[in-house]
């Protein structure tokens, strides 16, 4: 009797020990993304939160592992380092610091790049025809000269003040785009440099008596300080034209044109998706946001009025983000 309830209880082992190794082999382990994002500004927080929802609408089971580089690029390094570690399956780089650590550490796991101004100066990729083995992405370098001719709409300026990080690719890159479009517009251009965000109050404090108006670009440095910017432009009553929408809705800011970057992080998702799903990098060529409705115009009443300028009724019309007595509208 004992030895034919001992066979009854091996039976029934042996038959668990199956049913739980079929369970586990029809159960993998979800993909693990590992994003890490060079700061945190309300752009790139929507790249980020973008990309989650876009994976999460295209029901993809994926774990996270989210990482702030705190605009250290020592610290994009060690993130990099422990993506390595921990064998994730892909990498995203929001911005470029962050973006180039992942390249240089991540030699065989597919590395996808957000918030990009200029990737192959960034060393990313070799051309924007073509993606490389493991490396993709999005780029959002933004129509810099028409921002500017947005802005002498609204207010003639013979000097226009650009603060933006020295240090970085994204800036010089972007620098010498709004030096040029200046040039070609006949404005003077005056320029001052960062290398952290704590610099960039006493930046535009030194740049401030020199200029008509300020342009920020996609400067993630300079972004992440902007309430230091528009504190001091508001006290000498000069407006802000910035690249940066998203940023710029809680801020005092006259004007911003840009992406949208929730909108950037959607298809950054999906892109991803690709990815995951086999699409090798190397043939998914530099993305770019292109549509119409990839951009925001936001135009802030209120600041203007602080500054005794009067926005035109068809830049107006044609905004999609409006902001008066302290209520933001969304068209």
């Amino acid at each position: 009797m004992k030895q034919r309830i001992s066979m009854v209880l091996s039976f029934f082992l042996v038959s668990f020990s199956f049913l739980a190794a079929t369970a586990a082999a029809s159960s993998p382990e979800k993909p693990l993304i590992g994003i890490s994002q060079v700061v945190s500004h309300p752009a790139l927080n929507a790249i980020v939160k973008g990309i989650q929802d876009e994976l999460a609408d295209l029901k993809v089971p994926v774990e996270y592992d989210l990482q702030n580089a705190n605009g250290d690029i020592t610290t994009a390094a060690a993130i990099a380092k422990k993506f390595q570690s921990e064998k994730v399956t892909l990498a995203v780089g929001v911005a470029t610091p962050t973006a180039q650590a992942l390249v240089k550490t991540l030699k065989d796991t597919p590395v996808v790049f957000s918030g990009i101004t200029d990737p192959v100066r960034a060393g990313l990729v070799a051309s924007l025809d073509k993606g490389e083995m493991f490396v993709t992405g999005y780029s959002n370098m933004t129509p810099v000269k028409k921002q500017i001719e947005l802005l002498l709409k609204v207010k003639k300026i013979k000097r226009l003040g650009h603060i933006y990080t020295g240090s970085e690719v994204n800036g010089a890159v972007i620098a010498g785009v709004v030096k040029q479009s200046c040039k070609e517009l006949g404005i003077e251009y005056v320029e001052t440099t960062v290398t952290k965000s704590a610099e960039v109050k006493q930046a535009a404090q030194s740049i401030i008596g020199r200029v008509d108006a300020l342009y920020i670009s996609t400067d993630n440095t300079v972004v992440s300080a902007m309430s230091s910017v528009t504190e001091v432009a508001l006290k000498h009553r000069v407006p802000i034209m910035s690249a940066d929408t998203t940023s710029a809705e809680p801020h005092p800011v006259m004007m911003a044109w840009g992406f949208d970057y929730y909108k950037m992080g959607r298809a950054t998702g999906k892109l991803i998706d690709e990815i995951l799903k086999g699409k090798k990098g190397e043939r998914i060529p530099t993305r770019f946001m292109t549509k119409t409705l990839d951009t925001d115009l936001l135009v802030n009443l209120d600041v203007a009025r602080q500054l005794g300028l009067t926005i035109p009724q068809d830049i107006i019309t044609s905004a999609n983000k409006v902001i008066k007595n302290g209520i933001l509208t969304k068209k």
